[in-house]
């Protein structure tokens, strides 16, 4: 399986309204998160807040600070949906407080499946007995969730205490953490958007999958605009390409603010359809204010995104509290989603959250009939997934063999065979190498790939334009492929003409050397000095001199000099010439010296030995005491 770049984990803080959330933070990454005026004034947290550090092991943490007033929890869904861990606050001089429940249930219905807990203002507890208790109390309320079994921490933003041992804690959960999986379907729910003087809009959010760069065109949905990203930042810092699983903000070019929203979603072009009828797996929660009976009016979240929606029950007349079943959600509006997206379902008024789930089919074709045993056999095949389902969900892990395919999927080869073909047909998935060691790959992975592999050496080609292109053991060791691996997909790559290779290095099919007409004019120089004293010619110290390492790298590339020592080069018209006449002699003479050398070519004894010394290590000459045998 390929190797990622570790990229950005981002933590979302939750828990009670003032029991210091934004404080803490601030005490972990020197950052206020509190950025709206209002949120000075009534210090609490309204809208999201954001703020980064690095860990003792290097990766970096973004974090979303998310309310916890009441009234501001949809905000706080909105920061939820992109998250790797929780950060759950509970004050220690309170303990356990309605937001508090109402943020973990939040959490275990999104599978939010990594936390810590930090119990907060321990320097306002004197009895270390109540912290205890409230410990236990909190480590109860997570049982059963998915965050059981969570560390639990004594901390105060104030004194410091614990603040060392909590990111500790956090660095050793997220350091297990894989980074996000990577599809090549770019996907970024807007979580603000707002415009700046001299760049005009700017929007923020948690990329979720796929990657971004510099002057690619994007579209914004559901709305179905078409814009271009004039600039990428994570955490205030420049980028060219955003990764999966880091905060981005994404300059758009020609959209303007007031035609975006809260939880729209910028993806690559063609592939992302909007839908108003998804059909879902639905989890109510046990304290959920009653059951869900057909035709509800609920507030449905997903990603950024909140919409009115109307509830139509599958297969029973309701689904009680603490009880699963099958729902057909009806959108007042459009949105992208995909299969196996998470979603909340909150009653509007009085606003409370009801349950949540998974997204199962996000088009189905049209509106079920209640009762039908089919719609539900349907919908239960879909949320197990057909072979076809199994098979791509696999490869788009990575490429894989078909003796290892068939193995890991439990199916019998008979249905792997008939899901392949199908797939094959389908053009979803793609076979790499020749018959022997062919490797499977979903197509949605290779184009991921692709772009990994086009965004990296493009960035070198930035780098270094006077390059030919990027070292393959550069690329390889970027990328961190197997050797086997790594040579099936460059082949794959070269073949579908994405990059070329041009002797030990990869470049973009349209990338050449161009020397600027000051270069040009000091190599001509210089390559004149070579022409006119073809066997006593500038050292490399002195071609470096007048030309610089990168221009004098690039002739070496192009093969117009040949280096043959440390500090000795020739002209390569002169340097074949010059092997030629070595090689016309031994095979007269049977052997050569030195001094021949020297005195053939009228230069001195300095080049004569750079030539015979490189002749040797090319494998043309072999050294017999004093002097050369051809090989």
């Amino acid at each position: 399986m390929v190797g990622e770049d570790r990229g950005t984990r981002v933590i979302g803080t939750a828990g009670h309204v003032d029991h210091g959330k934004s404080v803490l933070v601030k005490a972990l990454t020197g950052i206020d998160p509190d950025r709206l005026k209002e949120e000075k004034e009534r210090e609490m947290t309204i809208d999201l807040g954001f703020a980064w550090f690095t860990l003792p092991s290097g990766l970096v943490v973004s974090f979303i600070d998310v309310p916890g007033h009441e009234d501001f929890i949809k905000n706080m869904l909105a920061g939820v949906g992109g998250i790797d861990a929780a950060l759950l606050v509970v004050a220690g001089d309170e303990g356990v407080m309605p937001q508090t429940v109402e943020h973990l249930a939040v959490l275990d219905l999104l599978e939010v499946r990594q936390g810590v807990v930090a119990l907060t203002k321990v320097d306002l507890v004197e009895d270390e007995e109540w912290l205890e208790l409230v410990a236990a109390d909190v480590d109860r309320l997570l049982k059963g969730t998915t965050l059981a079994g969570s560390k639990i921490l004594p901390v105060s933003a104030v004194t410091g205490r614990g603040i060392p041992s909590l990111i500790e804690a956090l660095d050793s959960l997220l350091s297990q953490t894989p980074p996000r999986r990577e599809r090549g379907r770019p996907r970024l729910p807007i979580d603000r958007a707002f415009t700046l003087a001299g760049f005009g809009t700017v929007i923020t959010g948690t990329l979720i999958d796929g990657r971004f760069r510099v002057g690619q065109e994007v579209e914004i949905l559901p709305q179905g605009l078409k814009s271009r990203i004039r600039g990428l930042q994570t955490h205030k810092e420049k980028i060219e390409v955003a990764v999966p699983g880091s905060r981005v903000a994404i300059n758009l070019v020609g959209v303007g603010k007031d035609q975006l929203q809260r939880g729209d979603v910028v993806t690559s072009p063609g592939w992302l359809e909007p839908t108003r009828l998804i059909d879902v797996r639905l989890r109510m929660l046990g304290s959920a204010p009653k059951r869900l009976r057909h035709n509800t009016s609920v507030d449905f979240y997903s990603g950024a995104a909140q919409i009115p929606a109307k509830t139509r029950v599958l297969g029973a007349k309701a689904i009680e509290p603490g009880e699963e079943g099958w729902v057909q959600l009806v959108l007042t509006r459009p949105t992208a989603l995909l299969a196996r997206d998470r979603f909340i379902i909150r009653q509007p008024s009085p606003s409370l959250t009801m349950g949540g789930g998974t997204v199962v089919d996000p088009h189905p074709r049209r509106r079920h009939k209640r009762f039908r045993p089919q719609v539900i056999e349907r919908l239960e095949a879909l949320a197990l997934g057909t072979p076809q389902e199994a098979l791509l969900t696999a490869l788009e892990e990575g490429p894989q063999e078909m003796g290892r395919l068939v193995k890991d999927s439990h199916l019998e080869p008979e249905a792997v065979e008939e899901a392949l073909e199908r797939l094959l047909e389908g053009s979803r998935i793609l076979v790499l190498g020749a018959s022997e060691g062919q490797l499977l790959v979903s197509s949605t992975w290779w184009e991921g790939f692709l772009a990994r592999l086009v965004a990296l050496i493009e960035e070198y080609h930035s780098r270094y334009p006077l390059r030919l292109g990027m070292p393959r053991e550069e690329v390889k060791s970027k990328l961190r492929f197997p050797s086997r691996l790594f040579n099936h997909l460059i082949g794959q790559a070269v073949k579908g003409g994405a990059v070329a290779q041009e002797g030990a290095a990869l470049k973009l099919p349209g990338h050449e050397v161009r020397f600027t007409p000051e270069e040009e004019e000091r190599v001509e120089r210089l390559l004149a000095k070579f022409s006119q004293e073809p066997y006593t010619t500038p050292s490399r110290a002195d071609c470096k001199a007048a030309l610089g390492e990168e221009v004098l790298n690039a002739l070496l590339e192009q093969g117009r000099l040949v280096q043959v020592s440390e500090n000795t080069l020739f002209l390569a018209s002169t340097y074949e010439m010059m092997v030629e006449r070595v090689v016309e002699d031994l095979k007269k003479e049977g052997t050569i010296t030195l001094a021949q050398v020297r005195d053939l070519f009228s230069t001195s004894r300095k080049y004569a030995q750079a030539l015979l010394e490189h002749l040797d290590a090319q494998g043309i000459t072999r050294r017999v005491e004093d002097e050369r045998v051809l090989r």
